[in-house]
């Protein structure tokens, strides 16, 4: 009788299936099932533009584009860079609480260059005073959570501490019950940033800390969304009603705050709110404008969504000009955090180097490589303008060395004049 039972696709998921005659007492449980929305769901509140029209229409492969068009983008792309700091500062740090697993010979050459990172990381939040009591660390794209992690073993003797934890996909093999103190507060919460409300978390809506928002290699349009989350959403949210808290964060003096709040009481809320932020950049060809918060910065250097598509493309070449030599170590690079990401980038290195093989008559390599830099750089500094236009002290820098990762630039950005406190 059991042979006779009939097995169907689940409707839900495709990936597995079920016998037709229990398919609803399934459909009740099974995991694939839409359950109920968490209090700090709330859609789409990270999304960026409203405006549809705006989103572009697919266009073309790059490799589809003629010598005359391809060098009038590079010709914009040139000029819109023109006096920016094409070569950032080098700030590769470290921080005492990794010199052990740093000094461990078990640790292998993947291993090695993770700790590297997360060392660099770990200084320059240092550096910038954000490793203290009376905060509340958020790290986007957590992944394992290992960041978080270091970031606890390195505030072991500090008190009021807790750490959100913010990852979209299930995670296997994390690192959260492996923290050495036990009054440590870890929170994971599985939602896409682009609906994250981070004032209606409970445990941040309960002590409301100072917030530290951080993130290890946050793929392209992922970092716009942590941004925004933090500068926008969650000042709106916590302002109550108010509709457009950038304008008020970013006058220095209390002239213009509004008149139903005494100065003194919407200031001290406002640098309670985000005392910093500290982003490993990568994987800018997954950029998207309708997310990107640099939109504003494109448009002052007359450039539009067309562009920045074709940028966006084209930062690959940064990374992916050599691939032979380094796309190997590049993917096993992220997979020890990321198990899913190494994939994505095999896929998406394999298509931008059959787009720009084609290229080889017009560009050589290094000019491929040279290109995807300044694409990356002009980007990032459309990050670095939303910022400073919202009242922070933004910075780029390389944190670590291209050999042990080519997406190797740290976004910083602090409160200005920045108003945290040191370290006790």
């Amino acid at each position: 009788e059991e042979n006779d039972r009939k097995r169907i696709p689940c409707p839900l998921d495709p990936k597995h299936t079920v016998y037709e005659d229990q398919l609803q007492k399934h459909l009740k449980k099974c995991n694939s099932r839409e359950k109920p929305k968490p209090v700090y769901f709330v859609q789409d509140i990270n999304a960026g533009l409203k405006d549809v029209a705006e989103v572009p229409e697919k266009q073309v492969p790059i490799s589809s584009l003629s010598k005359e068009e391809l060098e009038n983008l590079i010709i914009k792309l040139k000029k819109a860079t023109n006096g920016l700091e094409l070569c950032l500062k080098e700030q590769i740090l470290s921080h005492q609480a990794l010199q052990e697993a740093l000094n461990d010979p078990k640790n292998g050459e993947p291993a090695f260059k993770h700790l590297k990172q997360q060392a660099s990381i770990l200084g320059n939040m240092e550096k910038l005073h954000l490793l203290g009591p009376g905060r509340c660390f958020v790290e986007f794209g957590a992944g394992r959570g290992k960041l978080s992690h270091w970031v606890d073993v390195a505030l072991q003797n500090v008190e009021n501490v807790q750490f959100v934890l913010v990852e979209r996909a299930t995670t296997r093999f994390k690192v959260d019950g492996k923290h050495k103190r036990r009054d440590s507060i870890f929170e994971r919460l599985q939602v896409d940033i682009q609906h994250l409300c981070l004032n209606k978390v409970p445990v941040l809506e309960k002590k409301k800390l100072p917030v530290v928002g951080i993130g290890k290699h946050l793929c392209g349009a992922a970092t716009d969304l942590a941004l925004r989350c933090l500068v926008e959403s969650y000042t709106t949210c916590c302002d109550g009603e108010n509709e457009e808290p950038a304008p008020k964060r970013s006058r220095n003096d209390n002239t213009e705050v509004a008149s139903n709040k005494s100065d003194n009481e919407s200031n001290k809320d406002d640098c309670k709110l985000v005392a910093g932020i500290v982003i490993a950049l990568c994987c800018h060809h997954k950029c998207d404008w309708t997310h990107y918060v640099g939109r504003e910065f494109f448009k002052s250097v007359g450039l539009g969504p067309v562009e920045f598509n074709y940028f966006q493309r084209m930062s690959s070449w940064a990374t992916c000009g050599m691939r032979e030599t380094t796309s190997k170590a590049s993917t096993n690079e992220e997979s020890e955090d990321q198990s899913n990401d190494t994939e994505e980038h095999e896929q998406t290195f394999s298509k931008t180097e059959n787009g720009s093989d084609t290229l080889q008559g017009i560009l050589t390599v290094e000019e491929r490589k040279e290109i995807g830099s300044l694409c990356k750089l002009l980007i990032d500094h459309g990050r670095i303008e939303y910022l400073q236009q919202r009242g922070y002290k933004a910075a780029l820098q390389y944190y670590t060395e291209s050999a042990v990762s080519l997406e190797n630039v740290l976004l910083t950005a602090v409160p200005s004049p920045s108003l945290i406190p040191e370290p006790t």
